[in-house]
Parts: structure tokens; C-alpha cells; sequence
């Protein structure tokens, strides 16, 4: 099993069945894992660069960490990212990872996303030197906007807020992607429906509710083609995430695998 993975390399992942663990870490309660799918893994579209995106053991925290934070908040394992920050001849140079899902959410409708977000391993490394408190990966989801005059695609993404734990090298809390942070669509979408990626006052970034009623209020049903998990192009940054949340679905990363714990 390779460890690394770029544009060029991918993990063949097997089909696991972990053993039952009655799962309380997230609000709410999840039931044992029930399920895999082999169709997770890097989206070789949306990686540049030759960054990490690897299913692993741990992180179990720093040497002098301990407690419900210093280890995964899902079985044994995560999801590894590394990207850098200066390693391109592109502009920008930086490096950008997506590890996701491009067939089991396609078709999904996007304003039937009621829950989403994860857990994030952050270093004070990547707040002290490499970019600051907001120096965190992102969850993207790939979408048909729907709106009037649109080609048929936009990633819809959420940045999240900092972690909210004093001391880094540890797992954050669940970071929920429907009450914190902001999303906003790439391209002409965002600053059609008012959540544009880079935006220019009065515009701002949206809310998770704003988000969903503006889509309502264009008149659109967009609808999922893509969802993942990532980080880039901007700063350089070294973690790990775990327990991504769809809806009623928390995908436990694991180094043999992707597993569906149902939230109950």
C-alpha cells in the first residue's frame, strides 16, 4: 500500500468490515460501522502538486498530549494531508489535495444537506508558522449550481473557523460545517446567488442557512456531483481529518479503509 499519493498515484482500497464500536463522539449518537465503499480516494482532478492524501493510523497527538483529544475520534485511524505551500512552477505554486467520493453522493440534492462537517488534527506548526488560526483544510463538494446561465458545475466549499482548543498537535472538537464557518461557490455561481469565493463589499462569504436560501431563493436545485475532504491552494499545512459527516452518515477514515457509521 503506497503511502503517498499525487496525480499519478492512487490506493486500491479493499473492502473492510471493522469491528463493532458504539460510537458517542459526535452530537448525538452513531451506531456500529455497517458498511464500506471502495470509491473513496484522492480526485486526481482536483490534486496539484505532489501532495499527501493518505489513509493512516493515528495521529495520536504529540509526545506530551494526552486525554479524549489526542487520539483519532474514530476507530484507530484518519485521513493523512500534507501540502506545501512553494513546490509549483503554477500560479499559484502551492499544492492542493482532494480526497473524496465522486460516485455514491452523485445526483444527491444539495438542498437536502442538513448536517456536514469533521474533525481536524491541527499542529502549531501550521498555526504558528505556516499560515495562522484559519490555516485549516476544507470540505468541497462539487455541484450542478442549477442557477440561471450556469455550465453545470461549482464546488461548493466551507472554510471552517479555527480550532477552538488552546493547545494545537491534538484533535479538534467536531467542527459542525452547518452553524460555523462560511461556504462560498467557485466561478460566476457565487456572486450570482451572493456567496462568491473572494468577496468584495457589501458581498461576503456565506453562512450555511444563507447559503441554502439563497440557492431558494434563485429558483435552483443543484444537485451533488462530487464530495471531499481537502486543503489548497494557499498555505502550507500538515494533518489529519476524521469522522466526515453527511447527513445522517459519519465516514470513519481508516488506514484499511472508508467506513459508514449511521448517526442515530
Amino acid at each position: 500500500m503506497k503511502a503517498r499519493f499525487s496525480v499519478t498515484r492512487r490506493l486500491a482500497f479493499g473492502v473492510t468490515a471493522l469491528a463493532a464500536i458504539v460510537v458517542s463522539a459526535v452530537p448525538g449518537s452513531a451506531s456500529a460501522a455497517t458498511a464500506s465503499s471502495e470509491h473513496w480516494g484522492v480526485i486526481t482532478r482536483n490534486t496539484i502538486g505532489s501532495p499527501v492524501g493518505e489513509l493512516r493510523n493515528g495521529p495520536y497527538g504529540s509526545f506530551n498530549k494526552t486525554g479524549p483529544f489526542s487520539r483519532p475520534p474514530f476507530g484507530t485511524g484518519s485521513l493523512g494531508i500534507e501540502v506545501a505551500n512553494n513546490s509549483t512552477s503554477l500560479t499559484p505554486p502551492s499544492e492542493m489535495v482532494t480526497f473524496g467520493n465522486e460516485v455514491d453522493f452523485r445526483g444527491d440534492p444539495v438542498l437536502a444537506l442538513n448536517q456536514v462537517g469533521f474533525y481536524v488534527f491541527q499542529t502549531t506548526e501550521n498555526v504558528t508558522t505556516y499560515g495562522g488560526p484559519s490555516n485549516m483544510p476544507n470540505i468541497k463538494f462539487e455541484i450542478d449550481p442549477d442557477t440561471p446561465g450556469s455550465d453545470g458545475y461549482s464546488s461548493m466549499v466551507w472554510l471552517p473557523d479555527p480550532v477552538p482548543v488552546a493547545n494545537q498537535d491534538a484533535w479538534s472538537p467536531y467542527l459542525n460545517a452547518a452553524t460555523t464557518g462560511t461556504w462560498y461557490l467557485t466561478g460566476a455561481e457565487g456572486t450570482q446567488i451572493g456567496c462568491p469565493q473572494t468577496p468584495t463589499p457589501p458581498a461576503t462569504r456565506c453562512t450555511f442557512s444563507e447559503l441554502k436560501a439563497n440557492f431558494n431563493a434563485a429558483g435552483a436545485t443543484p444537485t451533488i456531483h462530487t464530495a471531499g475532504v481537502g486543503k489548497g491552494r494557499d498555505n502550507m499545512w500538515i494533518g489529519a481529518v476524521d469522522g466526515l459527516r453527511i447527513n445522517q452518515n459519519i465516514y470513519d477514515f481508516e488506514a484499511n479503509g472508508v467506513t459508514t457509521r449511521p448517526v442515530l
